[in-house]
């Protein structure tokens, strides 16, 4: 085992172990400053500002041997300048100064920071990136009380829209190039490039060319500064005035790690989660617009058809009995129930339990694949986060869901879209009386008997299986009309959520929806037509999945929590045991 000694303090290391110093110091939970290096991209050393002072101990060519000094410690020969920690590679016995132990090291991290400053414009209070800014943060940590330069800044383009979502103010830029190197080494578009030379050059695409690259928005997330911001999200709100709350991208079968950043109980944005499993420290575009779904069309009170084609609202109470006295007026063989790969394991078998208990045994759902969609990064050709999980529960995949509903009775739908999709069609559901579990108004509510609203994966804690076999889960990050922040463990509570009253400018009521989990209103129709079933919250229910079917055997919130979602593929189990 090889050995490294920094700050006086020892440390192994593999022979062969390819990260760099600096990673390797992060790693152990010490710090050194830096911009523009990212454990997923190359290290070009262009902020200059991970200096540290590195130094190999001399051996005895004949020998072999360490040399000593008269104090009997090894002999070191000291690199003439400090070194880049990033992109230096380490050795056996090399021995490391950070600033934590050296004024030079120190006074070095100093100097570079006050050259990075010289230009850069001091509007931390306007910009989107204040309280999240790694320039801002370091500055604090380890930069220069004032600046010594008094000369007029170098002024550069300002609020630059260089494609659909991205917003550059060029000021702001210290040219860690981590955004090029983004669209060169992982989207691999090459849309970006820096311009000019010296202190007047900063990043933008090539004339008559914009942005558009489908994984644009992560240059925002490793963008030290703020030069580059969501366009979508400038000027909506502080970072220290948001909920943070983990989750799951529900916009394809990746089941990409995100967060869920929430305040009045909107969401309003999604950044990525890392996941070396899954999606290592990026996200797809199409994720992070999923926060409209999250706020805007949200079902909410059950709604009924009492006369031709017009839905009117109506009470929980009426629509259980509405929902109850359906079945009781038909068999069991006459109703479909579709189950959705957009909805959670949780959900999916809740609905499932209760029918086949009450003697349906006609499940089916339909996939939803858009050939071609896909690409070798995160973004699938299956557009559902459950696909896997649907099936594994037992549901049958459907090869023309719209002759199934044509033999039915009575359709049970939960939350998919399928009408506005392409599976079916309004005029497939008017031989049926339709039942639909929904979380937006959409074409499918419209054309449905009685619509149930349920939760989105914002507001429930869920589990979701992803094309890899990969069981995840989600946390609440939204209250609805019968939850609360305070009292519900799995809600994390921000800052205006801990201090506030119903009464301050920042609750607004209306943003909370009027609905409960699928398994809520399982755990009600089967209470009503005489079944026993009782469904606790969640967590109890994985637990009864994992006790009941032998796919999900071993599996638990906790165990999800902390191994950050567990592999179910058979075969890659198997190849990990061994």
């Amino acid at each position: 085992m090889s050995e490294i000694f920094i700050d006086g303090q020892r440390y192994e290391f593999e022979e062969g172990d390819d990260r760099g110093l600096l990673q390797f110091i992060l790693d152990n939970g010490k710090e050194v400053p830096f911009f523009c290096y990212h454990p997923s991209m190359s290290a070009p050393a262009n902020c200059r500002q991970c200096y540290v002072k590195v130094g190999t101990p001399v051996k005895n060519r004949d020998t072999g041997e360490y040399e000593l000094d008269e104090n009997g410690d090894r002999q070191i020969r000291w690199f003439p300048k400090m070194q880049t920690s990033c992109t230096t590679q380490m050795q056996d016995g090399m021995v490391v100064h950070t600033q934590e132990t050296s004024d030079e090291v120190a006074r070095a991290q100093k100097d570079t920071m006050e050259f990075i400053l010289i230009n850069h414009p001091l509007d931390c209070p306007i910009c989107d990136q204040a309280g999240e800014c790694p320039l801002q943060i370091q500055t604090y940590k380890y930069g220069p009380e004032g600046s010594r330069f008094e000369v007029k800044k170098q002024h550069k383009p300002k609020r630059v829209e260089l494609g659909p979502r991205v917003t550059l103010d060029a000021e702001r830029c210290i040219n860690c190039t981590r955004c090029v190197r983004f669209t060169e080494e992982i989207s691999e578009t090459n849309q970006l490039t820096i311009t000019s030379r010296g202190d007047k050059n900063y990043p933008i695409t090539a004339p008559g060319r914009e942005f558009d690259d489908p994984y644009s928005l992560n240059t925002v997330d490793i963008c030290p500064v703020g030069a580059l911001t969501s366009t979508d999200f400038r000027f909506k709100a502080r970072v220290w005035e948001m909920n943070q709350t983990p989750s799951i991208d529900i916009t394809g079968g990746k089941g990409t790690n995100i967060d869920l950043w929430t305040r009045d109980n909107l969401i309003l944005r999604i950044t990525p989660r890392y996941n070396g499993e899954v999606n290592d420290h990026w996200m797809p575009d199409a994720g992070r617009e999923a926060y409209r779904r999250f706020n805007e069309k949200r079902f909410s009170r059950p709604a009924i058809k009492l006369d031709g084609d017009n839905q009117s609202k109506t009470s929980w109470n009426n629509a259980i009995e509405t929902f109850a006295e359906t079945l009781e007026s038909n068999k069991p063989e006459d109703v479909l129930v579709i189950g959705s790969p957009h909805a959670s394991v949780e959900e999916n078998f809740a609905l499932m339990k209760v029918f086949n208990l009450w003697g349906v045994s006609n499940f089916k759902f339909a996939p939803h694949v858009e050939e071609g969609a896909g690409d070798d990064l995160l973004l699938t050709d299956d557009q559902a986060p459950n696909t896997n999980g649907v099936k594994l529960l037992g549901y049958e995949e459907s090869a023309n869901i719209a002759d199934d509903v044509k033999k039915a009775k009575v359709t049970i739908l939960l939350t998919d879209e399928l009408i506005d999709r392409g599976a079916l069609s309004a005029d497939d559901l008017k031989d049926t009386f339709s039942i639909l579990m929904a979380t937006n108004e959409c074409e499918t509510t419209k054309a449905a008997d009685l619509v149930i609203p349920v939760t989105c994966i914002a507001e429930h804690a869920a589990s979701y299986v992803n094309v890899d076999g990969r069981i995840q889960r989600s946390f609440p990050a939204k209250e609805t009309k019968y939850t609360n922040r305070s009292l519900d463990l799995e809600m994390n509570q921000g800052r205006l959520d801990r201090f506030g009253t119903n009464f301050d400018n920042w609750r607004t009521e209306e943003n909370k929806v009027d609905c409960v989990p699928a398994w809520e209103i399982m755990d009600k129709l089967a209470e009503r037509i005489g079944l026993d079933v009782s469904f606790g919250p969640s967590r109890e229910i994985m637990d009864e999945i994992a006790s009941s079917i032998s796919a999900f055997d071993g599996v638990s919130y906790e165990r999800m929590d902390n191994e950050m979602g567990i592999n179910l593929n058979p075969s890659t189990k198997q190849e990990a045991t061994a």
